[in-house]
């Protein structure tokens, strides 16, 4: 095998794990609900590859005669966010809850902050990201304040006007966060939110930047550019690995930006992992709780797969799969505990295999592990022999 590509739907959760009502989520189901929600789902190229045969998936068709194989996987990990999902996918289990803060950052944290910027900030509690923009974007405006926010994820962000603070100095103080949210106080990622726009009508911009954690242990990618692989992050994913294991990244504006980018790498002369991440799923629509904005987000993936499967050659495979869910018909604005489909396609690949119900995302990594014949000490069971012709 030539290359494998991981390709991420963010958020595309199918269905509550079996342990969801520890975290929160009853009833979840991502696809599913927003199917029911939106008068159904039309994802064409995907149930062709196999999505609509997933057990227990709804809102999508199966078919009789799938193109690829398809199957789901538990997370073992402690959590249900970004990192925490990525970091499963190529072979790490995170027992250990990262930290969040749900009644915002302590006052000595807040204080070495502000003293290392030179301002004050607004904020600092749990918020939807557009919500506390409306919220406090004026005074922002005002004050040259930058605002500061939590999540239920394991998260410190700040958010900015362009034209307040300028990129480069929002940057300088994600940097500042990063290195006092270490230690007891280590949040997994620090993450800049610039936005434009007046007041009333503010709008978040493609220039958003995440400062994570390294990873604790060596990945899948680790060990593939060890060997000499190229290892090429897409959209977020340089970010998520805070570049460990990468050989080449790119940042995307949207979703369709990071199809764009995956074919033009799969037309390239590379060989190893291309990681790709479509965040808008996650963040235009599932933490804005916009079940249709989210479907016409999906079919308008889907509309793009003929022209991705076209660019992969005779020994590439690609696997569609996802980090976590976000129902946008779940209460709050937080990710949700699901499982995630996996549908793996290429020439190589048996047509009609159900790989079944895998018992974690590190499975994935295994499996690709193998299939490149890459030497490496991550968690994960292999389903290579089940879908190699």
């Amino acid at each position: 095998m030539n290359r494998v590509v991981i390709f991420v739907m963010d958020s595309v959760g199918i269905g509550a794990l079996p342990d969801a009502q520890n975290f929160g989520d009853c009833g979840v189901n991502t696809l599913g609900n927003i199917s029911a929600a939106t008068g159904g789902i039309h994802l064409e190229n995907l149930q062709g590859l196999g999505l609509g045969n997933i057990e227990g998936i709804k809102g999508v068709t199966a078919v009789d005669n799938p193109l690829g194989a398809y199957g789901k996987a538990m997370e073992v990990s402690n959590g249900k966010d970004t990192t925490v999902g990525h970091w499963e996918l190529v072979g790490l289990h995170v027992k250990k809850p990262l930290r969040t803060y749900p009644d915002g950052f302590p006052e000595d944290i807040i204080s070495a902050f502000e003293e290392k910027i030179g301002r004050k900030i607004l904020g600092n509690k749990a918020a939807s990201g557009t919500e506390i923009i409306a919220e406090l974007g004026q005074k922002h405006i005002e004050t040259g304040y930058p605002i500061v926010y939590t999540s239920a994820d394991s998260v410190f962000q700040i958010a900015a006007h362009e034209e307040i603070i300028p990129l480069d100095e929002l940057y300088k103080m994600c940097e500042i966060a990063r290195g006092l949210m270490m230690g007891e106080h280590a949040v997994a990622r620090i993450i800049a939110r610039p936005f434009i726009g007046e007041v009333g009508d503010f709008s978040r911009t493609a220039n958003r930047r995440d400062y994570s954690l390294d990873p604790f242990g060596e990945t899948l990618l680790d060990y593939g550019k060890k060997l000499g692989l190229d290892v090429i992050g897409i959209g977020k994913i340089e970010d998520i690995f805070n570049g460990k294991g990468i050989t080449e990244a790119i940042h995307t504006k949207d979703n369709l930006d990071g199809i764009k980018q995956t074919i033009e790498y799969l037309k390239r002369d590379n060989k190893g992992i291309i990681f790709t991440n479509l965040v808008d799923f996650d963040a235009k629509y599932g933490h804005r709780r916009d079940a249709m904005g989210y479907k016409r987000a999906l079919e308008e993936m889907d509309a793009k797969i003929p022209e991705v499967l076209e660019a992969l050659k005779e020994d590439d495979i690609i696997i569609f799969t996802a980090d976590h869910g976000n129902d946008p018909t779940y209460k709050g604005t937080d990710h949700t505990r699901e499982y995630i489909p996996i549908v793996i396609y290429g020439k190589n690949i048996k047509e009609g295999v159900n790989i079944g119900i895998r018992r974690s995302f590190a499975d994935i990594a295994k499996t690709i592990a193998e299939i490149l014949n890459i030497p490496a000490d991550i968690e994960g069971e292999s389903f290579k022999a089940l879908i190699l012709k």
